[in-house]
């Protein structure tokens, strides 16, 4: 009997071909997943714009017709009020905590990291275990004692007393990700450098430290996240204006009896797009690291 398959009685039709089928899966709209979306567009939008709007209303306008209200008319005297006062002397004071943690928490955390993994010896390890012990004590438990040192290194009211235990803070979680960014790299490489007469110093140098730029780029973020956004330790830790950072400067609008928000999310604002900008730029390193920090 002659004919094609599709003429012969008793003989299947061909199977249609799965790019087809995948492809109209695809054209399928996703209702849940849309209306979901939305929500969520909603519930991170609508802070951003109460926040937005709230610095271009004056104080008056802003308590006669509330935050969700649109400005009819727009001012930008809230951002010159904050950048005519002391902005710039709490920015530069918080730029330079920063800076200082995330420099001792590199150098400190690729030391620590290397020798973790590196050292084949028991004290390594305990040294490793010491510093996990630090993720599960918060700094509000041992701010009387960090007190006490600070004043007894007559430290007090000065920036380094925010350096010092800031980044001590964070250096559990750097050891961490910095630790896991190193085992990924290949035992051969380690082993070939050593064949080649490299000493400990050039192997972190020229091998661990290029190869560990997403565990590197995490560490610093994370530090600098946690430098510039602190509050425990600027508030217990310094008393003159000298010293202050931009998370203590937000209370210079607030008085006793009013609170100035236009003006205060203003500095707000003004605070946050610094270090906004700095996520930004890292962001995908920051992802990669987080991602890594479990080790194989």
């Amino acid at each position: 009997m002659t004919g094609t398959p599709e003429q012969r009685p008793g003989t299947r039709s061909p199977a249609r071909p799965p790019h087809k089928t995948l492809r109209r899966r695809r054209t399928r709209p996703n209702l849940p997943a849309g209306a979901a979306s939305l929500l969520w567009l909603v519930i991170i939008a609508l802070p951003l714009y109460v926040l937005l709007a709230t610095t271009l209303q004056s104080r008056d306008a802003y308590f006669d017709r509330g935050p969700l209200s649109v400005p009819t008319d727009p001012t930008l005297d809230n951002y010159r009020r904050v950048l005519d006062s002391s902005f710039f002397t709490y920015l530069l004071n918080t730029a330079v905590v920063t800076v200082a943690c995330v420099a001792i928490v590199l150098v400190l955390g690729v030391c620590v990291g290397y020798a973790v993994v590196r050292a084949r010896g028991r004290g390594a390890q305990r040294i490793f275990q010491m510093f996990l012990l630090g993720l599960a004590i918060p700094a509000q438990a041992v701010i009387i004692p960090v007190f006490l040192l600070i004043t007894k290194l007559q430290l007090y009211d000065s920036l380094l007393a925010v350096i010092l235990p800031t980044a001590a803070f964070a250096l559990p979680v750097s050891v961490l990700i910095l630790a896991g960014s190193m085992r990924d790299i290949d035992e051969e490489l380690y082993e070939s450098m050593a064949l080649d007469g490299a000493g400990p110093t050039r192997i972190l140098l020229r091998l661990v430290v290029p190869m560990s730029r997403s565990g590197i780029s995490t560490a610093a973020v994370y530090t600098a996240l946690q430098a510039w956004n602190g509050f425990l330790f600027p508030l217990i830790l310094t008393q003159s204006p000298e010293s202050r950072v931009l998370t203590l400067g937000l209370y210079d609008y607030v008085g006793e009896f009013r609170v100035d928000v236009p003006a205060l999310l203003a500095a707000v604002v003004l605070s946050i797009v610094p270090i906004f900008a700095v996520y930004l730029f890292a962001r995908r390193q920051l992802v990669d690291g987080l991602m890594g920090a479990g080790g194989r």
